[in-house]
């Protein structure tokens, strides 16, 4: 049962941790002197110079905020059932 109630709070987690990690790129980005919107990478008119800095941003951020998620969900897991999930 655990097990279940773990996995159904990892997904919704997940879901909530991408959103909150797009959120918070996207603010960070457009404080950057200069930027409204993060180049994509398909962008014909962005340079190399442009994508690379964006996506490693977006990665550290995504990370940071995925690490942070999937802690919360084990010790919450922990104060809920008493054991630390596998």
């Amino acid at each position: 049962m655990a097990k279940a109630i773990y996995k159904v709070l990892a997904m919704v987690s997940g879901i909530l941790g991408g959103m909150i990690a797009g959120a918070i790129f996207k603010r960070v980005w457009r404080l950057l002197p200069g930027q409204d919107k993060a180049p994509a990478p398909t962008d014909e008119d962005a340079t190399w110079r442009e994508v690379l800095p964006a996506a490693a941003l977006q990665g550290a951020i995504t990370a940071g905020v995925r690490a942070t998620v999937k802690r919360g969900e084990a010790t919450g897991m922990r104060r809920l059932t008493g054991t630390w999930p596998a």
